[in-house]
């Protein structure tokens, strides 16, 4: 058995959440192979709204084993306010929620650098949102990060505070009294109290081995799928850096993040808006900063469901979504949220941008530093309400034919149409 892949071709935000609660139960194990708190998975049904942050988005199928990975990175107190929201909606975590003893700790100092290197960088700042990842991934890769697994060693409070300790030498370099003080709404002291409360309650959960388990789940035949967080213009390698996560946020991270060969990889399945949008700083080619960008954050709601931050938005742009889809090897595509261009009578898909004097259709480097102009197709909008639909054979003609313009412009099929928030609003293809 090979393990499928989930993840976002965008920058984030895609409605990943939503698809891997729908798919959880063709699954036997979900997994989530990078990131931390500063993702935020939606799922709604039942007239309920679900946020999670660290947790899998399988964990409301009862029958689902959700793993959290080595690649991930947890802060106990986040973790845990996740927690008391499913028990608070009888959703149980006792059986089917286990963590890797190799997933390393965002610790309170983290958040407090964070805060520090982001309010230092005046109009240079990246929009990081504050939870602390990009120091704990620094740490991780610099070998002094702690680990889920130290927590019940005898050493951990001794790690604990070299660690901290090394981080108030870096905050006090800056001419900052982190003492009575706060930063970004952010109290040391308080947060530390809370913190070491909520490790005492993630010890009775069961922490693995995660890469011997996962690879003994595909060789019993199994049925695993990997969940990203973030997306692919995100990624530290790939996305359009120095405004990316800390993490590599595309198909090649869930080796590294979980521990599976290349090998046993099957499907790619690629998440993707009927149009864009972007939260924080950084490249944004179809942005629209006018009317129409306005009438596409109302419409979506598009306001982040980690940091309540009002989301860019701007049309499609099929030409980092090839890029999206070759660094992937996407092999089916699911379109989110195609209602909310229900009432949009001419809708424009970015296909090729403008850049030295050339026509290009792929992403330089250049592309992290210098504003791409895009080129525009248009197609004719379905000026009608779709939440409804549930089946292809309903489907207005012109979404049809956005689908398939689609198709053929990143030559991937299309699975799934998002047509609605509630895990029953989608249409199979």
């Amino acid at each position: 058995m090979k393990a499928d892949i989930l993840l976002g071709l965008q920058w984030g935000d895609e409605g990943k959440g939503k698809i891997v609660d729908v798919m959880a139960p063709k699954y036997d194990v979900i997994t989530r192979f990078q990131g931390g708190p500063n993702a935020g998975h939606t799922i709604e049904f039942d007239n309920k709204k679900f946020v999670l942050h660290t947790i899998p988005s399988g964990i409301f199928n009862k029958n689902t084993i959700n793993v959290i990975g080595n690649g991930v990175i947890i802060d106990p107190f986040v973790f845990n306010k996740e927690l008391e929201m499913l028990k608070s909606n009888n959703i149980s975590i006792d059986k089917n929620l286990l963590i890797s003893k190799k997933a390393h700790l965002i610790l309170p100092t983290h958040r407090l650098l964070d805060a520090m290197y982001e309010h230092n960088k005046g109009k240079a700042k990246i929009g990081s949102t504050l939870k602390g990842i990009g120091p704990t991934y620094t740490d991780k890769t610099a070998r002094l990060g702690i680990r889920i697994g130290n927590i019940e060693r005898d050493d951990f409070l001794a790690k604990y505070n070299d660690l901290k300790g090394r981080h108030l030498q870096i905050i006090k370099s800056f001419d900052f009294d982190y003492t009575n003080q706060k930063i970004e709404g952010f109290s040391l002291d308080e947060y530390e109290q809370k913190w070491f409360d909520a490790v005492e309650i993630i010890k009775p959960i069961q922490k693995i081995d995660s890469e011997y388990y996962i690879n003994q789940c595909l060789n019993n035949n199994m049925s695993v799928l990997a969940e990203g967080a973030q997306g692919t213009m995100l990624d530290i390698d790939f996305g359009t850096y120095p405004f990316v996560t800390s993490s590599n946020t595309v198909a090649a991270g869930v080796c590294t993040g979980l521990g599976i060969a290349p090998s046993n990889i099957g499907e790619v399945y690629g998440i993707f808006k009927a149009y864009c949008t972007r939260v924080g700083s950084g490249p944004f080619p179809t942005e629209l900063d006018n009317e129409e960008g306005q009438k596409l954050r109302n419409e979506g709601k598009e306001y982040g469901s980690t940091t309540g931050r009002p989301r860019r938005c701007g049309w499609v742009d099929l030409a980092a979504l090839k890029y999206a889809v070759m660094l992937n090897g996407v092999t089916k595509l699911c379109m989110m949220k195609a209602d909310v261009l229900n009432t949009f009578l001419t809708i424009k898909a970015g296909v090729s941008y403008n850049f030295g004097g050339k026509q290009i259709e792929y992403i330089p480097f250049e592309a992290s530093y210098e504003d791409l102009d895009p080129v525009y197709k248009e197609v004719k909008g379905w000026n009608c309400d779709t939440t409804n639909l549930r089946d292809s054979d309903s489907m207005p003609q012109a979404l049809k034919d956005y689908v398939k313009f689609i198709e053929k412009e990143i030559n991937v099929p299309v699975a799934l149409v998002s047509v609605g928030p509630d895990r029953s609003e989608l249409i199979t293809l």
